[in-house]
């Protein structure tokens, strides 16, 4: 290679480095109006005879094997992390009726004008997680934090809920804690869909922790609907019969 040659390979070469996209980096907050969403943020110990809860941010910690474990095709995983799908999006509709009801009861009060109350010093909280379903739990969480803002407005002024809607918004941020608490029920045994057809022994033991895995799951026909990319392919949709090779 002539001097020329060289030098421009090598000029080409760090353009092309100096020219290739860094890797996408972005920042995302949650903004908390009411202590009762804050205290779901980092959840609480046991106290006083309560037991404790975990929050947004262990819940969040939680997903991260679950999320890793799908890579190598647990099916577990896969299992629980549609658990995690499901929980939150039922809860997020539950919410969404409640805020709907409360909203009517405010435009039906045609004597006050009046905006929704929220703090003089809101928290502002940096979310830095791992996967898409700890950023929709940070959304159930901000609609909840939405809707405790409504109850308070409308206790404040003074205006009638119906019975049955007092119990359900005194009681949804249990709904929040149980969607949390989804992840704990996941144990990582590094259990793959081969192991479930050769019967491990390891298999035993995550049946006995986790139950009797779907069959619609194990074999790929029902998953969540945003999954990592896997290291290995689901082998097969032919149906599985438990503990057969």
């Amino acid at each position: 290679m002539t001097s020329d040659a060289k030098q421009f390979s090598e000029t080409a070469d760090t353009y092309q480095q100096e020219s290739t996209p860094g890797a996408l980096q972005g920042e995302v907050w949650l903004t908390i109006q009411t202590y009762q969403a804050q205290s779901l943020i980092r959840g609480r110990r046991a106290v006083d005879g309560k037991p404790a809860s975990i929050g947004l941010i262990g819940f969040a910690d939680r997903l991260k094997s679950i999320w890793q474990a799908i890579r190598f095709d647990d099916p577990y995983a896969d299992w629980w992390l549609l658990k995690v799908e499901e929980g939150i999006a039922d809860t997020r509709a539950q919410l969404h009726i409640l805020q709907q009801r409360m909203e009517a009861l405010v435009a039906s009060n045609g004597a006050l004008e009046f905006a929704i109350a929220q703090s003089s010093r809101p928290q502002r909280v940096s979310l830095q997680f791992a996967n898409p379903y700890a950023f929709r739990a940070a959304q159930l969480l901000g609609q909840y934090d939405q809707l405790m803002c409504t109850d308070m407005t409308l206790r404040h002024l003074g205006i009638d809920m119906p019975g049955d809607l007092v119990d359900q918004v005194a009681g949804c941020g249990r709904w929040v804690r149980r969607v949390f608490a989804l992840p704990q029920g996941y144990h990582c045994l590094e259990i793959r869909r081969a192991d479930i057809r050769q019967g491990t022994p390891m298999v035993v033991k995550a049946r006995e922790r986790m139950g009797e895995i779907p069959e619609d799951i194990l074999c790929g026909a029902r998953l969540p609907s945003l999954r990592p990319v896997t290291f290995q392919k689901i082998a097969s949709s032919e149906p599985v019969v438990p503990g057969e090779a």
